[in-house]
């Protein structure tokens, strides 16, 4: 993400997203999930993200059943980011 090779979809909750975020990811929650919602990724991979990992294969899945190639998502989610010692963005 760092060299803006990827665009990052979070499919969490507004009220999870609140407690912790991915840094630059943007936000399309899964429960009102439409895939038209997401930006336009100028040419970036986009990559789904969630907590653990299972949300973001629903969501990839959406996307390709709606005709969008976006097929990558984040395996371990959040919990798997911060175990490889990523940084998140905290409320407060």
């Amino acid at each position: 993400m760092a060299d803006g090779r990827y665009l990052l979809v979070d499919v969490r909750e507004p009220n999870e997203v609140a407690v912790e975020a991915y840094p630059g990811g943007v936000v399309v929650p899964l429960s009102t999930f439409d895939p038209q919602e997401i930006p336009d990724p100028q040419g970036k991979q986009v990559v789904f993200a969630c907590r653990s990992g299972k949300r973001s294969v629903t969501a990839s899945l959406a996307a390709q059943a709606a005709g969008l190639p976006y097929d990558k998502h984040l395996a371990g989610g959040i919990l798997g980011w911060k175990a490889a010692g990523l940084p998140t963005k905290t409320a407060g």
